[in-house]
């Protein structure tokens, strides 16, 4: 059987290792406590890991872009006539086709409306009337003059030329609302100069008064440009701002800027007609015509690349090298997404150094904007 160890040698082990085992522990403690808790929002790169990390100051930019929106080629408020039928008849002979040059004054169609001769009988025959009343009223005068005449005679005489007045002026306007031509025979004239950008008449057709438009005058040198614009985006915009269109027919935007902002949202996809007036009208521009709208900030504004704007939950933040290596979360307000930038309304200020790319790798619980 093995002798047992000395009591005293067991005693001094286990205060030894108890010794050791207090001591350890106190360090560790101590070690701890020493370390400063990380800051929130703060995060701190070993010199191995800055490679994946680019910054660049923030900076202001000229015409930075707003929005972008599908846009339309339009002609403007008061640049395009519609003429239809004054009277009910028949198309007798059509004076244009689709495409032609025309002048003020020039002859459009030619109806035959059989209202158009009766109103310029009556015409004719409301002149005879007021020259009658008028000769009647000399006549009375006249006679007052000479004494054979009275005072009650003459103004029945005036009445009745009044009367006759007020039909001549009724037969004038409805003679001018029939328009040119003589008989049964009207012909509608272009009340502008422009192209025929539409033409529904054709010879033999049965016409009504107020019906669809028969021929379409439009001035192409009165055009603008509308921006079909998102109501979610409306707050954005405001009068004056410079808007650059892109056309594919065109080589170089074309440049104007915002005249109106509808009142009315259009459809079913909620969007409001921004109306933008260019600063020049190209020859080849056409009505109808589909592009792009590039509306621009008026001042200077900050933008960052996408790749610097996180979200985190409901929050939008940037990160921002305070020192070598160290990099602070910073909440920001930005605009949409054009061209891979974003304007920055509000959180940082010009020069702050930005993480453009690597801004993720920063903040594991973000995600990107884009």
């Amino acid at each position: 059987m093995a002798p047992s160890a000395p009591p005293l040698a067991c005693s001094l082990f286990l205060a030894l290792l108890t010794a050791c085992s207090g001591a350890s522990q106190t360090n560790s403690t101590e070690s701890v406590a020493d370390t400063p808790p990380p800051e929130d929002g703060v995060v701190r790169l070993p010199e191995a890991s800055r490679q994946f990390v680019q910054v660049e100051p923030a900076a202001a930019r000229e015409n930075a872009a707003v929005l972008r929106a599908p846009a339309t080629v339009a002609f403007r408020d008061g640049a395009v006539s519609r003429l239809g039928a004054p009277l009910a008849g028949r198309v007798e002979r059509v004076h244009v086709r689709t495409g032609d040059r025309v002048q003020a004054g020039d002859p459009l169609v030619t109806l035959d409306c059989p209202e158009a001769a009766s109103s310029r009988a009556s015409l004719s025959t409301a002149r005879a009337a007021q020259r009658e009343a008028r000769a009647a009223l000399d006549r009375q005068n006249q006679m007052l003059e000479r004494g054979v005449g009275t005072e009650r005679e003459r103004l029945e005489a005036e009445r009745r030329l009044a009367a006759t007045q007020a039909e001549l002026a009724r037969a004038e306007a409805a003679v001018r609302f029939v328009g040119g031509g003589s008989g049964d025979l009207v012909v509608i004239r272009s009340p502008m100069a422009g192209t025929v950008v539409s033409r529904n008449a054709t010879v033999g057709a049965a016409v009504e008064a107020g019906g669809e438009p028969l021929i379409e005058i439009g001035d192409p040198s009165e055009l603008w440009v509308i921006a079909h614009v998102f109501v979610r985006d409306l707050h954005l915009i405001r009068d004056g701002m410079r808007a650059q269109i892109e056309l594919p027919s065109i080589s170089d935007p074309l440049v104007g800027h915002v005249a109106s902002i509808g009142a009315v949202v259009e459809g079913s996809v909620r969007t409001v007609p921004v109306r933008i007036s260019l600063e020049r009208s190209a020859d080849v521009l056409r009505p109808g015509m589909f592009g792009r709208a590039r509306i621009e900030s008026p001042d200077p504004a900050l933008s960052l690349p996408v790749s610097a704007v996180l979200v985190k939950g409901q929050e939008t933040v940037v990160y921002v090298q305070t020192q070598e290596g160290t990099f602070a979360r910073r909440s920001v307000t930005v605009g949409h997404p054009v061209e891979g930038k974003v304007l920055v309304r509000s959180g940082i200020s010009a020069g702050d150094l930005v993480v453009v790319r690597g801004a993720i790798l920063l903040d594991g619980a973000a995600d990107q904007l884009l």
